[in-house]
């Protein structure tokens, strides 16, 4: 049903602009849905004479019409408003409030004008034509961003009125406002209510029971007089048709609509069969299949009840009914519920039906609806004549009303759909069989002998690549000047001319031989492109793999839609394939935007699984200049199903290969030739690196690890830690580890946290110091590149100045084994064999010296530079307080500038070498960016005794550029006693680079002088204390 508004005129509008006239229009709006006029300019009396026509949704609501004075300047003037409810259009009884003058009002009552003007409109509740109005549902095509009670329009043809559902659908529930409610509101009729009886008049009250299953009777109010005799029709003529009669009906009227696509809340099973997709449909829905009651019966499920299927929308629509009662659980009774099933396609190949579960009896149950979609298509070809199919079941949430539930009920019902499908899904491969990846592995070669890759002549080629204006335009002048050359007498020698030299006699001389030296020039670099790119042409296609292992093999089919660059309005495309730092390039196809390439890869087999799979296409321009992207994507073979490889067009990425929505055809195959081995042997050589035993798991944990991520099968666990993910608060999950991904996990409360990211993805791994927030264990920096693990977004700590995502963990149980496990891991996957080589060397370098030198943390590799230097007027005792934790030391600290400071008592960790923590965090007077500082310090007596050596590193945290270097300091004090009472204090200072950059000098030379003044201004404090004291 419709609200038609028809917006005619205004009087005696307030004039606000400075001409003593308005330029007034009408905004008009009804729940989320507005609309407004045309602007008339200069006018206190406008006429606009529009018409509008709105959905009803909700009796409640109330069209308001809003006049305004156009200011193009600053915002819109009001100039008066209308409220009209729609109660009072329903309580008319020919559903219109007629033409009429309505009196402007002001925003509020405080205001002091009265006179505010009238405009006049008509305002309509259309129940005519109600066949021709667009049904107005939920949409499943669209992931809608917005709240769940905005509406889609999906128009299914002419709509019987008959049928209850659609005033049901009509009546949207809405959130009940902040107002409160009168109590003569509580029992009034509900917009159902009000149209029925509009519809059925006197016999409202006798016809409501059966009025829902009627089913497109000829005659409206016969139909509403005499329910029972139309609902016994209807099922008797429904129940003569047989499913499969039903189902060619309905698919003698699709139309080639394309498959919906995947509901937002995710997908609950993606399995091939091998089954015909007409058989596997009649098995999950034919009436005449057990396979439903045989679900109930597994699930625990009571009370089934099911309607016979029914043809609704002219025939264009199936639908049915099933009641039943679920089964209880420890968190939830037994409750009862309702799924509507309807057939969105069917065309004898593909199938798709939406069911629309309610239950109402459970909490919150009549704020949504969960919606499920069953999609079955055919599967992939087999060697045998078997016919396969694909069954795709996705699911959402549709919230009717708001609730703060909201993430509760979808983690809970999400938790409930896996475990039901999961018991869906082993009994379905009781039934039927499923189509595993070695049923598939053996038509590989079929599908690839399939390929024809026409080698065209080089003639033919030749033709192509220079048959194009500058080359013909070339040749013809080439041509034309040889002709000249035969006609024209040699020219007399004058100028600065002499034999052998003949130069341009006139500035048109010189333009012309420039014009052709620079043709020349162009059509000589194109033969040198054609002979390069015909050397290349096909270089890596059909070359067979080496070895066993991971064999990944890739069939580049053809290319869409790509970018024209050359100034014929074509391009010279190619593709470089890379995996596993391997590449493998295609041949260039000249002067097409449509290229046919039918050219086979394989990578040399892998010990390890590939990750990820970047594919680059670029335009050729010459062996020696930089080639021209055409786009680029990712293959994420952690994210993917083999089977969803086997055959798929992947959309490029960038800016030429989005403005043309660019695309490539590609099969890929990724096979394990070594089977369990493999996993062994992985484990074996994780071991070397960890030094420490790692266990294989058990298939039961392997697959639960696989299906808390989802993950594909060949993926297998190799060690879990506990810890704790720092963000704003800490919370403590599980960390676990894989050869392709590194992944966390956390349940508090049933609030779950979940994500991973490819080893790949990281860039570096920092061991932060332990401080008294880390609960004095070392934590572990995780620093992914940039643009990378966007989907693990939400568990990252921060996002730093490069939109690099950073992952703190802290709190492991073994610090140690996790550490190295980690490392260990993404060496193996993210670093090549010379990166390898040099970290170890430098970490034996490290270990090295710190065991022979004694030396704190390596800090001798850091170029030390005196900073500070001078004689304390005070002895060694009471100068080593300023180290020791008194009161003393927090007081000269916070007067430099360090608030906060906190320090651990001094421990032994070698004989007469004690270590202690030091954090603080910067005052602005001495840092504009603020900071934090956590600081390990040792201290040593000298050799002599007559004083001690004080290293310190420092670690800076917030400080702009602070995660590029550490500082590294050295107090060395010695006392002057017994010819003065006083201390020679020598302070330096180095810095270790953790990164590179180009603003080391800048930043040394800052360095250098802050810690210079706020020494000298420490040690200054220092004398104060004990001068002032005496």
């Amino acid at each position: 049903m419709k609200l038609l508004v028809h917006v005619i005129e205004a009087r005696n509008l307030q004039a606000l602009g400075l001409n003593g006239l308005s330029d007034a229009y009408v905004k008009l709006q009804i729940g989320k849905q507005r609309a407004k006029t045309k602007v008339v300019k200069k006018n206190l009396n406008p006429v606009w004479n529009e018409e509008f026509s709105f959905l009803v949704g909700d009796p409640s609501e109330e069209l308001t019409v809003y006049v305004l004075d156009e200011d193009k300047i600053f915002s819109d003037d009001f100039l008066g408003q209308v409220k009209v409810p729609l109660l009072k259009v329903l309580d008319t009884d020919d559903l219109s409030l007629g033409t009429q003058w309505y009196q402007l009002q002001p925003k509020n009552k405080k205001s002091k004008s009265k006179d505010y003007g009238d405009i006049r409109l008509t305002v309509t509740l259309s129940q005519k034509n109600t066949d021709e109005i667009p049904i107005v549902t939920h949409s499943f095509f669209v992931d809608h961003s917005s709240n769940s009670d905005k509406s889609f329009e999906l128009t299914r043809g002419p709509t019987p009125l008959c049928s209850n559902r659609i005033l049901e659908r009509y009546a949207v529930p809405v959130i009940d406002k902040t107002e409160p409610v009168k109590g003569d509101k509580l029992n009034a009729p509900t917009f159902v209510d009000r149209l029925f009886h509009i519809f059925a008049g006197k016999n409202a009250e006798a016809a409501l029971p059966s009025s829902r299953n009627l089913d497109c009777p000829e005659d409206l109010q016969e139909a509403f007089a005499s329910p029972e005799t139309s609902e016994r029709q209807t099922n008797d003529t429904c129940s003569n048709i047989t499913f499969d009669e039903l189902l060619k009906t309905i698919e003698s009227k699709d139309q080639g609509s394309e498959m919906p696509g995947n509901l937002r809340g995710g997908v609950l099973l993606d399995q091939s069969y091998v089954v015909a997709p007409r058989d596997l449909n009649s098995l999950l829905l034919s009436p005449s299949s057990n396979f439903l009651q045989s679900l109930a019966e597994l699930q625990g499920t009571t009370s089934l009840q099911t309607e016979p299927w029914r043809l609704e929308n002219g025939g264009e629509s199936l639908k049915r009914v099933i009641t039943y009662t679920k089964a209880a659980t420890k968190l939830v009774k037994a409750v009862k519920a309702t799924e509507e099933q309807t057939y969105l396609k069917a065309d004898g190949k593909n199938y798709a039906v939406l069911t629309n579960v309610s239950t109402p009896d459970v909490p919150f149950g009549n704020c949504f609806r969960t919606e499920v979609l069953f999609c079955i298509m055919p599967g992939p070809d087999l060697p045998s004549e078997d016919q396969s199919s694909r069954l795709l079941i996705s699911w959402r949430m549709n919230f009717l009303q708001s609730t703060i539930m909201k993430g509760m009920i979808e983690n809970g019902a999400k938790q409930g759909l896996k475990d039901s499908f999961a018991q869906f899904a082993d009994l379905l491969s009781q039934n039927i069989k499923p189509l595993d990846q070695e049923d598939t592995g053996h038509n590989k070669d079929q599908i690839l002998a399939s390929l024809q890759n026409e080698q065209e002549s080089d003639w033919k080629l030749a033709f192509r690549f220079f048959g194009n204006f500058t080359v013909i335009s070339s040749v013809f002048v080439a041509f034309y000047v040889l002709v000249h050359i035969l006609l024209a007498s040699p020219s007399i020698v004058q100028g600065l001319e002499f034999r052998g030299l003949d130069l341009p006699d006139s500035i048109g001389e010189v333009v012309v031989c420039g014009v052709l030296v620079l043709q020349g020039q162009r059509v000589l670099d194109m033969i040198g492109r054609f002979l390069q790119a015909r050397k290349r042409r096909g270089s890596d296609h059909g070359v067979k793999a080496q070895g066993d292992g991971w064999l990944l093999t890739i069939a580049l089919i053809e290319g869409s839609n790509l970018a024209a660059v050359d100034s014929t309005g074509y391009s010279d495309p190619y593709v470089v394939f890379t995996c596993n730092g391997k590449t493998k390039t295609s041949s260039i196809k000249f002067q097409t935007l449509e290229p046919q390439w039918n050219e086979i890869f394989e990578f040399d087999a892998m010990h390890d699984p590939p990750s990820m799979m970047d594919v680059d296409v670029y335009d050729f321009d010459g062996p020696f200049d930089e080639a021209t992207s055409l786009g680029h994507a990712e293959v994420n073979f952690v994210k993917s199903n083999l089977s969803e490889l086997a055959d798929f067009w992947i959309p490029l990425q960038g800016k030429l290969a989005q403005a043309c929505q660019s695309k490539l055809h590609l099969r890929i195959f990724l096979n394990n030739t070594r089977g369990t081995d493999i996993v062994t042997e992985y484990l074996t050589k994780m071991e070397k690196e960890v030094g420490k035993k790692i266990n294989l798991r058990s298939p039961q944990t392997n697959f639960a690890f696989q299906k808390l991520f989802g993950l594909p099968p060949e993926e297998f666990l190799i060690n879990d830690f506990t810890c704790h993910l720092k963000r704003k608060m800490p919370m403590q999950g599980r960390l676990f580890l894989s050869p392709r991904i590194i992944g966390f996990y956390a349940n508090l409360f049933g609030h779950k946290t979940k994500f991973f990211f490819l080893w790949e993805d990281i860039e570096d791994i920092q061991v932060i110091p332990p401080t008294l927030a880390s609960m004095a264990s070392p934590s572990l920096l995780i620093i992914l590149r940039r643009g990378k693990g966007m989907d693990a977004k939400h568990g990252a700590k921060t996002v730093d100045q490069d939109g690099r995502l950073r992952f703190h963990f802290q709190s492991f149980v073994s610090f140690n084994v996790a550490n190295r496990t980690i490392m260990a891991l993404w060496k193996a996957r993210s670093l090549s064999p010379e990166q390898i080589v040099q970290m170890v060397e430098e970490e034996s370098e490290a270990t090295l010296h710190s065991e022979e030198s004694g030396s704190f943390l390596g800090i001798e590799d850091a170029n030390m530079s005196e900073v500070f230097s001078s004689t304390i007027s005070i002895d060694m005792n009471s100068l080593m307080e300023v180290f020791e934790g008194t009161s003393l030391e927090r007081r000269v600290m916070e007067k430099v500038g360090c608030v906060n400071y906190s320090i651990s008592a001094w421990e032994p960790v070698k004989p007469d070498i004690y270590q202690r923590q030091v954090h603080y965090k910067f005052d602005k007077s001495l840092s504009r960016y603020g900071g934090e500082v956590t600081s390990t310090q040792q201290k040593c007596p000298l050799a002599d005794k007559n004083g001690w050596i004080i290293e310190e590193v420092m670690t800076l945290q917030g400080v702009l550029l602070g995660d590029y270097f550490n500082l590294h300091l050295r107090y060395q004090m010695e006392d002057l006693a017994p010819k003065l009472k006083a201390c020679n204090v020598q302070v330096s200072l180095g810095i270790a680079w953790l990164k590179s950059t180009k603003h080391q000098k800048r930043i040394t030379k800052n360095v250098m002088s802050n810690s210079s003044a706020r020494l000298k201004e420490m040690f200054s404090q220092v004398e104060k204390e004990f001068i002032g004291g005496k």
